[in-house]
């Protein structure tokens, strides 16, 4: 988010937010999560193996 957005949500902008206002905000915040959850990955190793076990063995054991 820019400094102006910023400065603009706290100042209480009441117009209402447009659809394509929101998917773009919401598709910034998916690609910096995965983004986070990526270099999460490659600096612990162990523990994103570990996730993606118990990942897998929640796959397995759930019942459609």
């Amino acid at each position: 988010m820019t400094d102006k957005q910023h400065d603009r949500d706290e100042q209480g902008d009441t117009r209402p937010e447009t659809d394509a206002e929101r998917r773009r905000r919401r598709a910034q915040f998916l690609r910096e999560l995965h983004e986070a959850k990526a270099l999460r990955d490659r600096v612990q190793p162990r523990r994103a193996r570990a996730a993606r076990m118990r990942q897998a063995m929640r796959m397995r054991t759930f019942r459609w």
